[in-house]
């Protein structure tokens, strides 16, 4: 969660230090550990420390390499003991306890660009490469860092926050309307490549960017893989060789003296409580681990509560619960110190401030157990085929039978077909009518509309198709943003083992059934390790939606008093806007919520709009 922040000059005039310093103390919120500037020329580097690993302890930033190599990073590595020894001998005296920059560094000297190839783990950096005169910049697979850039004639700039490069003098407050379209349909901007300011860009997941006297050049240097085909023998040897990748995915994100959990009642956030727990006991770190539960009391009983204490009972972690009845849509919206920098479709996204000022009193680090549901989901029929294509029909003549007694029904899953079948145009949400008329037509919306969701990933996935997919959606890029942005104001860093390129790679890999199915090899792997109860426990919604049920309440202030602001007019119909109701779908209220959630937005972009050069000049 540190912050970073960097100036290139195009036209060779020398960095303005002052406007780097006044950029650098402005991340001054993520990285309370120290804040340096560096400058050389045209190039400028701005990095706001947060410590939250044992290796981070003898860091600071900007650091450089024998003065040829300079770095600012947020930057988290896995894979430490791997890395170091494939480099080259002139890193012998690297030793174990480096920062993640400077592997970086040395990772860079020895293989260039490519070096992100030998990278694991959550990054986000810019390399000065003073030898070449040019400027890489990278950011981690999964886009856990953001990466943010400006590039203009006269200079390129860039920053892990997008806040503080709306602070650059040069950096206008104009409005991206396709992004803002796309948030109104969908809840999202679907473009990785762009923000919903014009003149910021967003360096997308698993994509390096150079900048030198010939142009900016953007590349992909990974894609989830599709070849991987792991088969033993032995079906322990899954569940063990999982529970390893498992532990050392664990083990990479917890260097540091205290850990946190958002310990829900289920299985995904269960297994990284069990294993960092394990992992605790055998190496004798005397990790101390806190499990955190979001809950309902009142509002929305639920029983999550109750088997998160289980789990955090049976591991013997301190556990606290977090109610949130108290919140309700909106609260908070107009809190001048809170702000989004990009528009939230969730009306109560401030829980998750509270929550995270909440864990920040214990922990800088928490861990999460986002990436399992996607991972582990699991499709028959891919599977059957690809056991045809290999001609494993011993084991197509196994698994079709071992499946069918599986499975609790076959009907409902007929019955799911026939009504897709027979209703599939009937079934899918109308295209919004309160879209601007203007806007419609200006952005061709309505076929934006019809192609939204299908996410073709080339080549596919042979036996794993949706899971493999579901990788390279926007959905992670918006999630770990939108996250990114409200735990750094806590400093607060949120880690995902899951996603962990070894644990991802050996999922991907795995025959789907039976280990996708119903996530058994997440419940072989736990078995005796969690409560009972838990490790068998089904993901159960919520009784009731929350947001229905705030939304049958008619004194609430937001339904009759919203103060609209003029800009909404380039985007919405007012006139059109459904009535918000609870009886309606999940998707229907996510519709109807929307126009509000930007309008709230827009107001609160506008109070945060920064004007460098005051808080510059004027202390």
């Amino acid at each position: 969660m540190s912050g970073t922040v960097g100036i290139f000059g195009r036209n060779a005039a020398p960095v303005d230090r002052a406007l780097l310093q006044a950029l650098a103390q402005f991340l001054a919120y993520r990285g309370p550990d120290g804040c340096e500037v560096w400058s050389e020329g045209s190039v400028g580097f701005g990095h706001a420390l947060l410590r939250t690993t044992f290796e981070s302890e003898s860091e600071r930033q900007p650091a450089n390499l024998d003065g040829e190599l300079w770095i600012t990073a947020d930057a988290r590595i896995d894979c430490r003991d791997d890395l170091a020894a494939k480099l080259p001998s002139a890193a012998e005296k690297l030793h174990r306890n480096a920062p993640a920059c400077e592997l970086i560094l040395r990772s860079y000297a020895a293989w260039g660009e490519e070096c992100v190839q030998h990278l694991r783990g959550d990054f986000s950096f810019a390399i000065w490469d003073r030898r070449n005169q040019k400027l890489f910049c990278a950011r981690d697979h999964f886009g856990i860092k953001p990466f943010y850039y400006a590039d203009f004639a006269d200079c390129f700039l860039f920053s892990n926050t997008l806040n503080c490069l709306r602070a650059h003098p040069g950096v206008s407050d104009e409005l991206n309307d396709a992004a803002i379209a796309d948030f109104l349909l969908f809840g999202l901007n679907g473009d990785l490549a762009t923000t919903t300011f014009r003149d910021i860009r967003r360096l997308p997941p698993a994509h390096v960017l150079t900048v030198s006297a010939d142009g900016l050049r953007v590349r992909r240097y990974w894609t989830p893989p599709v070849d991987g085909r792991i088969r033993y023998r032995n079906p322990i040897d899954y569940v063990e060789n999982f529970r390893e990748l498992l532990k050392v995915a664990v083990a990479d994100r917890v260097h540091t003296g205290r850990v946190g959990i958002l310990l829900s009642g289920g299985l995904d956030s269960g297994s990284l409580a069990a294993t960092a727990r394990e992992i605790s006991k055998t190496t004798g770190s005397g990790l101390d681990l806190r499990a955190y539960t979001i809950v309902y009391e009142s509002l929305n009983p639920d029983p999550e509560g109750v088997c998160a204490r289980a789990t955090a009972d049976f591991l013997g972690i301190p556990s606290r619960a977090i109610a949130i009845d108290h919140l309700r849509p909106f609260d908070g919206w107009d809190d001048p110190g809170l702000n989004f920098p990009e528009p939230v479709e969730n009306p109560f996204c401030t829980a998750l401030d509270e929550d995270f000022a909440i864990i920040a009193r214990d922990c800088r680090v928490v861990l999460e157990g986002e990436g399992s549901d996607n991972l582990m989901y699991f499709e028959l029929l891919p599977h059957l085929r690809d056991l045809l294509r290999h001609g494993e029909w011993w084991q197509f003549f196994v698994d079709v039978p071992r499946y069918l007694r599986a499975r609790p029904s076959l009907w409902p899953g007929v019955r799911r077909r026939v009504r897709g079948v027979f209703s599939r145009n009937a079934a899918k949400h109308p295209y919004p009518s309160w879209i601007a008329p203007e806007l419609e037509v200006r952005l061709n919306l309505a076929e934006r509309w019809k192609e939204w969701g299908r996410w073709h990933v080339s080549p596919p996935h042979p036996v794993l198709p949706t899971a493999h997919a579901s990788l390279s959606t926007p959905l992670w890029a918006h999630l770990f943003e939108q996250e990114d942005a409200l735990a750094a104001g806590c400093t607060i860093e949120v880690r995902h083992p899951f996603l962990d390129l070894r644990v991802v790679n050996f999922l991907l890999a795995l025959p789907p059934f039976p280990w996708a199915f119903d996530k058994r090899i997440l419940r072989e792997a736990m078995s005796g390790r969690l409560p009972e109860n838990v490790r068998v426990r089904r993901k159960t919604p919520l009784v009731s939606d929350p947001l229905a049920v705030h939304l049958n309440d008619e004194q609430a202030w937001w339904r009759n008093r919203v103060e609209w602001i003029g800009d909404m007019d380039r985007y919405v119909n007012r006139s059109a806007l459904p009535l918000i109701r609870g009886q309606a779908t999940t998707d229907q209220e996510d519709e109807a919520v929307r126009p509000l959630c930007l309008n709230f937005w827009l107001q609160s972009s506008r109070r945060v709009r920064y004007n460098l050069k005051v808080e510059t000049w004027n202390g």
